[in-house]
């Protein structure tokens, strides 16, 4: 099976960031082959750090409030205590008036206030018990909680790392090993909005061969059988691989307006099946498969097309003869 409408692909990817900001520097120039890992661009990093020093600053006030709050819990408990000794001192003198009264060796007005006093300290009493369990709650329940633990503590610094990490997004690096192309579509001073394609980069380690054979040359191929190409470029050279993958659909199914035609003046147009080759590059020697170039695909399927009807009809002229 052949087929020349085939092209040569690479992995590429438009190279962006998801902060925006003002382009301070590009590190690269047109078609500079870089490594992984390599710094590309930066942008300004100063309404960032900003940002981190401000996230910093308030993880650091919510460590102190929560340590606050354990302070406080300790002060409330303190005060509950106290209040519980006037309320067993106010029981005493109420009970002391109590049996003092009925022998009127003590005013009724004195006996009102004792009773009184006893009432308004109970109250006390428990508003402070309630002040603390309202503080407890607010600890998670734990009044020796960690503070690395306390949800508020979690929350500020998650704040923190989010600012840290869009500091760190404004210098964008390679994600992998290549040539960076269209790198003039940038320049310092420029604002990029959040992920914006800045530029281009193409891998150079790893090619392979996007073919669309028609439907009707499928026949007998199959995954894993070898293939020789042939490079527009580089005509007399031939490259080999192998059948990587076939499509499980027409290239048609994947287009936004699929062709419907109903009005009955239909057509049969022969589909194309998209088919991967796997390209044999070991050979250092070899000049360099671009992405885009023309390809011719030659598959060896083990069978000729139209080879079992030739000899059928080979052999009825020869019968008839």
């Amino acid at each position: 099976m052949s087929t020349d409408d085939a092209y040569v692909e690479a992995d590429k990817v438009g190279i962006s960031t998801d902060v925006s900001g003002v382009v301070k520097n590009v590190d690269v120039t047109e078609n500079e082959h870089v490594t992984a890992g390599q710094v590309l661009y930066r942008l300004d990093p100063r309404q960032f750090q900003i940002a981190l020093d401000n996230a910093k600053a308030n993880l650091a006030q919510t460590d102190l409030n929560i340590e606050s709050m354990k302070q406080d819990y300790r002060r409330m408990l303190s005060d509950a205590q106290a209040q519980q000794a006037k309320v067993e001192l106010d029981q005493a003198t109420y009970d002391r008036y109590a049996a003092l009264v009925r022998s009127d060796s003590i005013s009724k007005a004195n006996y009102d206030q004792a009773r009184f006093t006893l009432d308004a300290d109970k109250k006390r009493l428990e508003s402070l018990r309630q002040q603390a369990q309202v503080q407890l709650a607010k600890l998670g329940g734990n009044p020796d909680i960690p503070v690395a633990q306390h949800p508020q503590y979690v929350q500020a610094k998650a704040q923190m790392d989010e600012a840290q990490r869009q500091l760190d997004d404004t210098v964008v690096k390679a994600p992998f090993a290549g040539i960076v192309t269209q790198v003039p579509s940038v320049a310092p001073g420029k604002y990029l909005s959040a992920s914006t394609t800045a530029f281009y980069l193409v891998a150079t380690d790893h090619v392979w061969v996007d073919a669309n054979p028609k439907e009707t040359q499928l026949t007998y191929v199959q995954p894993g059988q070898p293939v020789t190409l042939t490079v527009d470029t580089y005509p007399g050279l031939e490259w080999h691989g192998t059948v990587a993958s076939i499509s499980p659909a027409a290239a048609q199914e994947f287009q936004l307006l699929p062709a419907q035609n109903t009005s009955g003046n239909w057509v049969k147009v022969v589909q194309r099946i998209p088919m991967r080759v796997r390209v044999d590059t070991g050979d250092q020697s070899r000049p360099p498969l671009r992405a885009g170039m023309s390809v011719e695909v030659d598959v060896d399927t083990g069978h000729a097309r139209g080879l079992p009807h030739f000899i059928a009809a080979l052999l009825g002229r020869n019968q008839g003869a």
